[in-house]
């Protein structure tokens, strides 16, 4: 069986900025649907079994109707082609509330041929693969007020809930594979989750709150030939040269500067009984990121000296280029932004993040900080940022106290 395998899509997930004059859709949206062509086009060139997308495929639930119109040209182009596709749900298609619908209920409703969306935990043989020799345990996000309605659970902590979520989890699988599976056939399981030892990269702009994590025993579980993964953007094999492979592909384009030094890729996998290999492709077409730190020496020369952090022209063009500086804030009046920019002109996007530092020379009348209270020390601290504003102080002063007497909340 040959399944192509790819996850977080994300196509919307920077939908503002310079737009295409052709399309109308913003620039950094088509980086996305060019890295969404590059994976259907191989996948109905290569006239691979089965298509498993592991769940992402917008910013939110709540996608506009032209990224749907977008998502769905490239979904519908694979039913077209007669090639089985399986769309699994994943944190970003849900909505929190119960009852809801997700971002991919269309292709379910409309009973699209050739797509299924896995949206609940689930058990697929052949009869429901499109007669494919194949099995597939599916594993969608589990949102923690589901699992709440389907424990019936009341009171736990927050962990105590995420733990009780991973074992009945764990157990379902295994009554799967115990009690459904027929061992003669290839069994893949599909999730969008977090695994235990997994590597996260620097998508911390897309990944908030707290993660239900799967156990290791449970995806490399020996049982399974092939573990297709989605949720954690880095690409990675979480049983490097064993069987099964646990596969991360990772995102199908850089989403934030967390990932600026990070291929991106799909896999055709080549399922076998105890034999799955693995062909990871790179996709050729994705937008460079750089980021750098610039800590002028001499405030005379501040723009200079920031300008020469800069990297290369080539490495510039048409890349998203972000430069932290570091300054004392007295050279403030020094630095031509101006210049810089324009220094910069040959990106697609430049971030010039300022972190002006304020003098450690406070002045504290002889006094250890230790001794001196939170009030005290805020006096200091704006004195020497210079705020003279009497009513600006007494405002932040006010939320100061605010913030320092309340108490806090019982867990």
């Amino acid at each position: 069986m040959k399944i192509l395998h790819f996850a977080d899509a994300h196509i919307d997930m920077a939908n503002t900025g310079r737009q295409d004059a052709d399309t109308g859709l913003p620039i950094r949206v088509m980086d996305y649907l060019r890295s969404l062509d590059e994976i259907i086009d191989a996948a109905i060139a290569e006239k691979v079994d089965l298509v498993l997308f592991a769940g992402d495929a917008y910013k939110d639930r709540n996608p506009a109707p032209t990224f749907m119109r977008e998502w769905g040209r490239r979904m519908i182009k694979l039913s077209k082609a007669q090639i089985p596709t399986l769309l699994l749900v994943g944190n970003h298609d849900l909505s929190p509330s119960l009852g809801r619908a997700h971002a991919l209920e269309e292709y379910a409703t409309l009973e699209v041929p050739y797509v299924k969306v896995l949206d609940k935990p689930q058990f697929l043989g052949p009869d429901d693969l499109w007669g494919l020799p194949l099995q597939v345990i599916a594993l969608p996000w589990i949102t923690r007020s589901g699992m709440l309605a389907a424990l019936e659970s009341r009171g736990e902590s927050g962990q105590d809930i995420y733990e009780q979520m991973a074992e009945t989890l764990s157990e379902l699988v295994d009554g799967y594979l115990n009690e459904r599976a027929d061992h003669s056939l290839p069994v893949v399981l599909a999730a969008h989750a977090s695994v235990q030892g997994a590597v996260y990269g620097g998508e911390h702009t897309v990944m908030l709150g707290n993660d239900l994590v799967l156990a290791g025993s449970l995806v490399k579980d020996p049982r399974l030939d092939y573990v297709a993964l989605g949720h954690i953007h880095k690409m990675q094999n979480l049983n490097e040269g064993s069987q099964p492979p646990v596969v991360y592909p990772g995102s199908i384009e850089r989403i934030d500067f967390g990932e600026a030094n990070d291929d991106k890729y799909f896999v055709i996998a080549d399922v076998q009984k105890k034999n799955t290999q693995l062909d990871w492709r790179q996709l050729r077409n994705i937008r460079k990121f750089w980021s750098g730190v610039a800590e002028p020496q001499h405030e005379l020369s501040v723009t200079q000296d920031i300008i020469a952090e800069l990297p290369g022209a080539e490495t510039m063009q048409d890349a998203i280029v972000r430069l932290v500086v570091y300054y004392p804030r007295e050279w403030e009046p020094y630095i031509d932004e101006a210049q810089i920019r324009a220094a910069a002109a040959n990106t697609f996007e430049f971030h010039l993040i300022k972190r002006p530092q304020m003098s450690i020379r406070a002045r504290m009348d002889g006094r250890a900080v230790g001794e001196m209270s939170p009030y005290e020390l805020l006096d200091v601290y704006w004195e020497n940022i210079h705020l003279e504003d009497p009513e600006a102080r007494s405002t932040l002063n006010q939320l100061a106290k605010d913030i320092i007497e309340t108490p806090l909340a019982d867990d």
